[in-house]
């Protein structure tokens, strides 16, 4: 360990093979340094990269160790609804706007009924040692939150290094520890750990029987019709179901693993395929159902719903080196010619080449070409890669559930 000195921010991120034996290393090696950059009684805690890069910092969270692949996402804000999404089950998320935590945690902007992140990693928690939040509707600090779902998190990170190696070369497998640790046995833990595309996340995820969903978004009161909706719960974000609510659709949620048959049953006007976490390619009995809905009854697709409608229609799927996670990624309606300013969440795209004549993309990513909506020529089946329910625009999307209720309202009963 360096002698205790005045250590320049960068220095807090390395490539090390330290043994960390207590936790007061941090306690008197920081005191020189500028307030801000004192970690006096705080925990300290890492990052070791399957790689054997290793980040260091300090614990704002759950005092104990978590694996989970490393991704990042470029939000200013919503931090509470990232944490809370189900499509980042398995993933530590590192935030790459500087300031974090501020305006706490409420009760009413949850994504999901709880956490599925594998790990937090910011450059400054904002509350800071007095913990204070500014935001009236807040019940508890982001901290006390993580602490109280034992998620390991950690602030003081470089996170523009982070992101820069991510970037540079690809996601990577990680695990964080908070306390006592040695840094080879943590670089073996994160290689021993399992990739993403190898869990059974949507599995864990989904909805054990059908439930009827009522709740609708207080900011969106504009009733398109009352279209019978089932929606396929792969890891739903709950703000998907209040957006179908709010605009009249009344809907019901069913298990991942329901048969076309089943949903048929329920002579809904309209399905929708939800986001979730993994790798698409795990999931061929579920594609093997949407296939046999496709000209039965009108199909929405979001994200990895978007995903599994491309592969229903014998597209294939591929991992990006890094994935779109943000709330500021422009997307171009190819119809329309109009910009979108979309908030994203997802590493696997489908991949254009692959689709059938019958199929044209209808949406592209301005960053880098990739596909971001996908529609059928005469069919009313379409999905769309981003997050439409996210409001990051923030209407820019909203068109896609009111045109999805206008073919429902089309259709009295599918077809047979």
């Amino acid at each position: 360990m360096p002698e205790p000195a005045v250590f320049a921010r960068r220095d807090l991120s390395c490539r090390c093979a330290l043994d960390v034996p207590a936790a007061a290393v941090y306690t008197s090696a920081f005191m020189t340094c500028p307030p801000l950059l004192a970690f006096t009684n705080r925990t300290p805690g890492i990052l070791a990269l399957e790689d054997g890069r290793c980040f260091t910092g300090v614990s704002v969270g759950y005092e104990g160790q978590s694996t989970g692949e490393v991704v990042f996402n470029t939000s200013m804000t919503g931090y509470q609804e990232i944490i809370t999404d189900n499509s980042y089950a398995g993933q530590i998320v590192v935030m790459t706007y500087p300031q974090i935590g501020n305006t706490g945690f409420n009760p009413e902007d949850h994504e999901s009924a709880k956490p599925r992140i594998q790990g937090f990693l910011m450059r400054e928690y904002s509350p800071g040692m007095s913990n204070r939040i500014s935001n009236w509707r807040a019940t508890e600090s982001l901290g006390d939150y993580l602490k109280r779902h034992q998620i390991p998190a950690l602030s003081e990170i470089d996170t523009r290094s982070l992101t820069r190696h991510l970037r540079t070369h690809g996601l990577k497998r990680g695990i964080i520890a908070v306390g006592s640790w040695k840094t080879d046995d943590l670089i073996q833990k994160a290689l021993a750990s399992p990739k993403l595309e190898e869990l059974d996340l949507v599995g864990q995820l989904t909805v054990d029987k059908p439930v009827e969903w009522t709740e609708s978004c207080p900011w969106i009161q504009k009733p398109v019709c009352a279209a019978n909706v089932a929606v396929f719960d792969f890891g739903i974000k709950q703000n998907i179901m209040r957006s179908l609510v709010s605009l009249g659709a009344k809907v019901t949620v069913v298990p991942a693993g329901t048969t076309a048959e089943t949903v048929l049953k329920m002579q809904p006007q309209g399905v929708i395929l939800s986001n979730g976490p993994g790798d698409p390619a795990r999931l061929e009995n579920i594609v093997a159902e949407i296939r046999k809905l496709i000209g039965c009854v009108p199909v929405f697709g979001i994200c990895l719903g978007h995903q599994l409608l491309g592969r229903a229609f014998g597209a294939s799927t591929y991992k990006m080196k890094f994935g779109h996670r943000g709330a500021n990624q422009p997307v171009l309606n190819k119809q329309t010619g109009r910009v979108e300013i979309t908030s994203q969440n997802h590493s696997f795209c489908v991949d254009p080449a692959t689709l059938p004549p019958d199929v044209e993309v209808s949406h592209v990513n301005l960053n880098d070409g990739t596909v971001e909506g996908i529609r059928h020529k005469t069919l009313p089946v379409f999905s769309v890669q981003y997050h439409p329910e996210a409001a990051a625009g923030p209407h820019d999307a909203e068109y896609l559930f009111e045109q999805f209720l206008q073919f429902g309202r089309k259709i009295s009963s599918p077809a047979r």
